[in-house]
């Protein structure tokens, strides 16, 4: 593969082809904020934590370093004051959905967040699918999934397929940044029909 140098925050990184920024950070030691991330699962860009500023050819942007591939002679900033303001606003509209969510808490800190700045709206989920595309992409069940769009988007467990498979697997529970998922499957089992189980 052919090797791709970039600078990112002041340092000369080497890359290949086919890495995405967020990799090439990872590879020497820069870390960059994610929650929909995984390393076993296709990029998502859901969460948008992960967002960098970039330039290419004089001219900077915004871009979600999970899913923005490398490229020769890109400059990347991860820590400037827009980046700072613009993670720091993503989470304080997750802290709306999962104000209790330790990750989501201590990210906040970091950033300066205010928990109470929008009116809380608590789903405890903050869409960033990593419990769906989990179960679809490693483990090819397909136990989870999106239920509407939008505002009025959930995640919510497929009862036929989850009876079967979820109880004796929970691979995916770890992984759920606000720690609903768990308490979500057990409400789910707890209201199944004694026949599904």
């Amino acid at each position: 593969m052919s090797e791709i140098l970039l600078e990112i925050d002041g340092r000369e990184v080497k890359a290949t082809a086919g890495m995405t920024i967020l990799e090439a950070a990872k590879s020497v030691g820069i870390l960059i904020p994610t929650l929909c991330y995984h390393e076993k699962l296709e990029p998502f860009g859901g969460c948008r934590l992960c967002t960098v500023e970039v330039e290419v050819r004089g001219r900077t942007r915004l871009v979600a370093s999970c899913v923005y591939p490398v490229e020769e002679g890109l400059v990347v900033r991860t820590r400037t004051e827009k980046v700072a303001r613009i993670r720091k606003t993503i989470l304080e509209l997750l802290l709306a959905h999962a104000p209790d969510s330790f990750v989501l808490e201590k990210l906040a800190k970091e950033y300066g967040a205010d928990r109470d700045r929008y009116e809380k709206e608590a789903s405890f989920c903050i869409h960033c699918g990593l419990c769906v595309r989990y179960c679809a992409e490693v483990k090819q069940k397909h136990a989870v999934g999106f239920v509407d769009r939008g505002s009025r988007k959930e995640i919510c467990f497929i009862p036929e397929i989850a009876a079967k498979e979820c109880w004796d697997c929970k691979e995916c529970f770890p992984l759920c940044p606000t720690e609903a998922l768990q308490a979500a499957f057990v409400l789910v089992q707890a209201l199944a029909p004694e026949s599904s189980s």
